[in-house]
């Protein structure tokens, strides 16, 4: 049985019109599911594929991308579509690795490119779910919280 899977979002400015792209070749694929996405990213998917209802955070400058990664430390997004853009300096590259790092921690399925974004929605897991093995150093945090 398919499950509603929350999916977040996110590109760099020079990687923008791939992600669109992106989106709009899969869009069938990702409208049963509930979409989050920094502002600007959101806003340009939003107007290329009206049909489908995103959340739209903060600009990932302003805030958005630390916003998902408070998503993932919650257990509150199961995949990652983050085309980044590795030769352009970021003024909020910390914020960037934070959540690299944290998708990584939490098992969270992240794509960086199209291609492995293409392997990711063409997953039997994209369908059928995926159970996370967090990282030892998430489960220890989260037996420390408890």
């Amino acid at each position: 049985m398919a499950q509603t899977l929350t999916i977040a979002l996110v590109a760099h400015d020079a990687r923008k019109p791939d992600l669109v792209s992106w989106v709009r070749d899969h869009e069938s694929d990702l409208s049963p599911h509930s979409l989050v996405a920094t502002g600007t990213t959101g806003g340009l998917i939003q107007a290329a594929c009206p049909s489908l209802k995103i959340r739209r955070m903060n600009s990932g400058p302003l805030g958005g991308d630390q916003q998902l990664g408070a998503m993932i430390a919650e257990g509150k997004l199961d995949m990652l579509f983050f085309f980044t853009d590795p030769m352009t300096p970021l003024p909020h590259d910390v914020d960037v690795k934070a959540l690299t790092r944290l998708s990584v921690l939490y098992d969270i399925p992240m794509a960086c490119n199209r291609a492995t974004a293409e392997f990711l929605i063409t997953s039997r897991h994209f369908v059928d779910g995926y159970e996370r093995q967090p990282t030892d150093a998430t489960l220890l945090a989260q037996s420390v919280n408890n």
